[in-house]
């Protein structure tokens, strides 16, 4: 601490100060300095004591990746063979690789740091062309015919995957944008191999990929302008004849890129290009600072957007059937008749939207503090999973009016979550695993069933209490950059991450 009163010696104590210093030219001796000089032992004739912290690695994969020099920012798998999955880094490369090991396994205990004597996994392929991230990667559905990439240099790559050589070659190249926020494939069946782009200018495109016209593989469908701000996030309706996109000015519109909404009498006269928009103008929807997450109820009867301060809306969408182009089409409340003629409600469709619940706010939610990276509806279930960045995960249940089944308060402690999706592929209970990751570097799976109320417990042992059924570990994590950025999952429920350390590693189950 400064002793601000030694700023008002007088002359005489600076006088006597000065004579009590050492003339230069009295110095018996000077002793350059020598870097190189060891330092004086704290004993007698000892050597001074280093101490080495020891820092214990656990990894729990099975297989890993490790030629990306950056940062691993998206991850895709091919969605007839889950396990060809590609990879996009900030060195700007996207690399295909397979995660099917034909050798035998070894336990996840067999090594701690397994890299230092297991060999990386060798890519199928290696593509580049981009100048700047590649931050957004899909397979076109249904099939996984081509690979697409979008990039911070606002690029668009189409690759094929059809060729029996794996070559993946460039079929098209184009840049629309300055960057690509998200890359959406479109699961309509008439309309295979369409995906939809979100920019940064708040653009939002939707494209065709046409293998066999030489001249235009690449063609524009529709391109709306109404987002304001940078467009974040993007999601299809089950069916995909609609897209909902959000931005971060907080507004949310439905597009009707092929015209089935407006063929069946559904319009709306406020939102311009889009059969349903809603902006922060009102107070109802309004969302300070943005919206960054949308998904889909399974049904389509309505979407779940997360932004801000842990604020989420569920907002109608307008439903229409293939038997009729009336605007009543979509008045059933997503409901269906069975054989007695009573209807049948679909799954997870309690809240469901009908013709003049669209575009209508059904709910406002705010159980967690920081903004909702991630959403996820089961596909199966009544259950909506929300991840915040304040580390939290909170189970809804829309059969309940959107009632929070759990919350989990530090599923990953302290750190963001990045990302959850619900079934793992391991047989009729998979449905009802939720498997999240985030930026402490751990990818958790959580057992969702069961009504364990709202108290929410903390990590570790407390953890086992809301659902934990199991973690892995192979990553840094903890604000050491390397968070896990993304995942998929595959076969037997193995989940192949992407991380901010540059890595790729495969879990099994």
């Amino acid at each position: 601490m400064v002793d601000i009163s030694a700023s008002t010696h007088d002359a005489d104590d600076a006088t006597s100060d000065d004579e009590a210093l050492l003339d230069p030219a009295e110095a018996a001796e000077v002793i350059p300095d020598d870097p190189d000089h060891p330092m004086d032992s704290d004993e007698e004739g000892g050597e001074a004591e280093v101490t080495h912290e020891e820092i214990e690695l656990q990894n729990d994969s099975i297989a890993h990746f490790d030629l990306h020099s950056d940062s691993i920012y998206c991850i895709a798998n091919h969605p007839l063979n889950p396990n060809i999955i590609a990879t996009g880094g900030g060195d700007d490369t996207t690399y295909v690789l397979d995660v099917d090991l034909h050798s035998p396994v070894l336990p996840p205990s067999y090594e701690t740091n397994p890299s230092a004597t297991r060999s990386s996994l060798q890519p199928v392929a290696k593509l580049q062309g981009h100048t700047d991230s590649v931050n957004a990667i899909t397979y076109t559905l249904p099939r996984g015919d081509f690979l697409i990439t979008g990039g911070l240099d606002g690029r668009l790559r189409v690759h094929s995957t059809t060729t029996t050589k794996q070559t993946y070659p460039l079929l098209a190249s184009v840049q629309e944008v300055p960057e690509i926020n998200f890359l959406v494939p479109c699961p309509h069946p008439s309309y295979p191999d369409t995906f939809a782009l979100g920019a940064n200018d708040g653009s939002v495109w939707i494209y065709h990929i046409d293998g066999q016209d030489k001249d235009n593989h690449l063609q524009v469908i529709q391109a709306y302008y109404l987002h304001t701000e940078s467009c974040t996030a993007g999601a299809w309706s089950p069916d995909g004849k609609l897209l909902v996109s959000v931005s971060e000015e907080g507004s949310l519109y439905v597009w009707d890129p092929f015209g089935e909404a407006a063929a069946a009498g559904i319009t709306s006269s406020s939102a311009g290009q889009a059969v349903v928009g809603l902006t922060a103008a009102d107070q109802r929807f309004a969302v300070e600072d943005g919206l960054f997450s949308v998904a889909v109820s399974p049904s389509g009867a309505f979407a779940a957007v997360g932004g801000a301060h842990g604020m989420i809306r569920i907002v109608g969408l307008p439903l229409f059937n293939n038997t009729s182009t009336s605007t009543r089409s979509y008045k059933s409340s997503g409901a269906t008749n069975n054989q007695s003629g009573r209807k049948k409600p679909a799954s997870g469709d309690t809240a469901a939207s009908s013709g003049s619940q669209a575009g209508q706010i059904l709910a406002s939610l705010q159980i967690q503090s920081e903004s909702i990276e991630t959403l996820a509806f089961s596909a199966q279930h009544s259950l909506l999973a929300a991840g915040s960045v304040d580390g939290s995960i909170v189970l809804f249940d829309s059969k309940s009016q959107f009632a929070v089944r759990r919350h989990i308060k530090e599923a990953h402690e302290e750190f963001a979550v990045v990302k959850v999706a619900f079934g793992a592929g391991v047989g009729e209970d998979g449905a009802w695993f939720l498997t999240s990751c985030g930026m402490d570097g751990v990818v958790r799976r959580w057992d969702c069933r069961g009504q364990t109320g709202a108290r929410g417990v903390g990590a570790g042992g407390q953890q086992q209490q809301q659902g934990l059924l199991k973690e892995w570990r192979g990553h840094r994590g903890e604000g050491e950059g390397g968070g896990v950025l993304g995942f998929v999952q595959g076969e037997k429920g193995r989940v192949v991450t992407a991380g901010d350390d540059g890595v790729c590693l495969v879990f099994a189950a």
